[in-house]
C-alpha cells in the first residue's frame, strides 16, 4: 500500500481509532507585519520564561494565515512529494509485534526523515526544532496526509502529550534541551499518571517526591503506561506536599527513564500485547530543574495533560469530514456479498453518522486550539464519542466477519479479533467514560457535581491506596 493512490478507507489502522497526527497545537509566538504580502504571519521566536503561571486556558491567539493559491498549491506538492516516498504504511509481514517496538521505530524513521525534510513540528518556533510556519500550512499538511496511511499513530503520546505540556509549561532551558527531539522524534515521551490505587481518582496518587538539596528523590509506582520500555524520558506527577488536600500538593517531574532506580515491568494484556507497563521508582534522583512548571501545580498541569490527550484520542488527523471505519467496514461487506443486508446496512449507517458528528467535534476543537485556548472540558465530547463508534465498530466488523471472526489460520489474519479485544481499552485510555460523563455534566452542561467527601481533607488524613493508618 503504498503513493497517495491510497483510498481514504486503506488509510487508518483497523485497531487503533481516533488517530492524530504528528503535529499538535504549539505554543503560541509573536505576530507580524509582511509588508510585502500585506498580512500577518508567524515568527519562529522563543517564548521566554516559565509560562506556567499563565492561566492554562488563556494562550494567546494563533494566527492563521489565508496561503495565495500560489503559495498553498507549491506547499501541498511539497507535502505530497513527501508522503509518496515516506508514507508507506507499516508492514510488519504478518510478524507479531507484541511490546511494539517495530511500529514505534518505523514512526521514529518517518518522523526523523519529516524533520530532515523541515516539515516537522509545523507551527514550532523554529529555535527549538519546529518549522516556524503557519496555521494555514498545518492545515494544509494535514488535509495531504489524510490521504495516506498514519505514520506516527505510536507516537500519539508523546506528540499529542508530552510536547504540547512542554512548550506551554517548559523553562526556556527545558524547551532548549528537549523540543527539539521530541517533535524529531529522537527521543520519545511516555506519561506516568495512574497508579495501583489512584486510576480515575488520579489525585490520590501516593508516589512521593522529597526535596533534597539540588536534587528531588522519587518513590512509588505507576502503571498502565504506555511504550514506558521504549521511552528516553517520562512525564510524573507525584505528592510533594502530603498536608495539603489532594488536589493541592502534587507537582509534575521530568524523569529520564534510564535513571538508576526506575525499573519497567510488561503488562500481559488480553490481544497478546505488552505495550503497557508498571513502572517502579526506588529513591530516583533527579536535578530540581527538572520540576515542570510551578510546585504543587500538578494538578493543575496533569488536567491540561488530559485535555490534550482527550483531544489527541477524539480529533484525528484530518481536516473536514472522515469517515475511515465506515468505509473500511463498507468495502469488506461488499467483498464479502453483504452490503445489501438491510440490518447491517443500517449499522453501517449508524457508524456513518457517529464519526460525522465526531469529525464535526473535532473541527470545532481544532477552531478554538487555533483561537489560541488549551483544550477545555469539551474534549471530552470527543473522547465519549470515540467509545461509542469503537463499540459499534466492533460489533459491526464481527457481524462482517462471521466465524472468521472467531477462527483464524494465520498472524495476519487475526486482524479482526485483535481490533476487536483491542477496542475495549477504548473506554478506559485517557479517562474511563463514566468520567467523561461526569465532566461534560459538570463542566460542560453546568450540572450539580458529585458528591466530594474528602474536599478540604489534608491528604496524610485520607484513606486511600496503601494509605489506611
Amino acid at each position: 500500500m503504498t503513493g497517495r493512490t491510497n483510498t481514504r478507507s486503506a488509510n487508518r489502522r483497523p485497531d487503533n481509532p481516533g488517530l492524530t497526527g504528528p503535529y499538535p497545537t504549539g505554543p503560541s509566538r509573536p505576530i507580524l507585519d509582511d509588508r510585502r504580502r500585506g498580512r500577518r504571519h508567524r515568527v519562529g521566536q522563543p517564548p521566554s520564561g516559565n509560562c506556567a503561571g499563565a492561566p492554562a486556558t488563556t494562550l494567546a491567539p494563533v494566527a492563521d494565515d489565508v496561503l495565495t493559491p500560489e503559495e498553498d498549491e507549491a506547499f501541498r506538492a511539497r507535502c505530497r512529494a513527501f508522503l509518496d516516498e515516506h508514507a508507506t504504511g507499516i508492514d510488519l509481514g504478518g510478524r507479531p509485534d507484541p511490546r511494539g517496538e517495530a511500529r514505534l521505530r518505523a514512526a521514529q524513521r518517518f518522523q526523523q526523515a519529516l524533520a530532515a525534510a523541515g516539515l516537522a513540528g509545523l507551527t514550532y518556533p523554529a529555535t527549538y526544532g519546529g518549522a516556524g510556519l503557519t496555521k494555514a500550512h498545518d492545515r494544509v499538511w494535514r488535509e495531504e496526509y489524510s490521504r495516506y496511511p498514519n505514520m506516527t499513530y505510536d507516537l500519539l503520546i508523546s506528540h499529542g502529550m508530552c510536547l504540547p505540556m512542554m512548550a506551554e509549561y517548559g523553562t526556556h532551558d527545558q524547551k532548549s534541551a528537549h523540543l527539539a527531539r521530541i517533535i524529531s522524534a529522537e527521543d520519545v515521551w511516555c506519561q506516568m499518571f495512574s497508579e495501583p490505587g489512584a486510576g480515575s481518582d488520579v489525585a490520590s496518587l501516593q508516589t512521593r517526591a522529597e526535596r533534597d538539596g539540588d536534587e528531588w528523590i522519587i518513590n512509588g509506582q505507576k502503571v498502565w503506561t504506555t511504550l514506558a520500555h521504549l521511552c528516553s524520558y517520562g512525564v510524573v506527577i507525584a505528592r510533594t506536599d502530603p498536608d495539603v488536600p489532594k488536589h493541592a500538593g502534587i507537582s509534575m517531574f521530568i524523569v529520564p527513564m534510564d535513571s538508576e532506580g526506575v525499573e519497567v515491568r510488561p503488562i500481559h494484556q488480553i490481544d497478546g500485547g505488552t505495550h503497557f507497563n508498571e513502572v517502579f521508582f526506588t529513591d530516583v534522583r533527579i536535578s530540581a530543574g527538572n520540576l515542570l512548571g510551578d510546585l504543587n501545580n500538578g494538578w493543575r498541569m496533569a488536567t491540561a495533560m488530559l485535555m490534550y490527550e482527550r483531544v489527541a484520542i477524539g480529533s484525528g488527523t484530518a481536516d473536514g469530514i472522515a469517515t475511515d471505519r465506515t468505509d473500511r467496514l463498507i468495502e469488506a461487506a461488499r467483498k464479502r456479498g453483504l452490503d445489501r443486508d438491510p440490518a447491517l446496512r443500517q449499522q453501517l449507517m449508524r457508524l456513518r453518522i457517529l464519526e460525522t458528528c465526531l469529525s464535526l467535534v473535532a473541527m470545532r476543537t481544532r477552531a478554538e486550539l487555533k483561537a489560541g485556548r488549551t483544550p477545555g472540558p469539551g474534549g471530552s465530547v470527543g473522547k465519549l464519542a470515540t467509545v461509542q463508534i469503537a463499540d459499534l465498530h466492533t460489533e459491526v466488523s464481527m457481524a462482517i466477519a462471521g466465524a472468521s471472526g472467531v477462527a483464524w489460520e494465520d498472524e495476519a489474519g487475526a486482524h479482526w479479533q485483535r481490533q476487536a479485544l483491542t477496542s475495549l481499552q477504548a473506554g478506559i485510555a485517557g479517562g474511563t467514560s463514566e468520567i467523561q460523563r461526569n465532566i461534560i455534566g459538570d463542566r460542560v452542561l453546568g450540572l450539580p457535581r458529585d458528591i466530594s467527601v474528602d474536599r478540604g481533607v489534608p491528604f496524610k488524613d485520607l484513606k486511600v491506596g496503601t494509605q489506611t493508618d
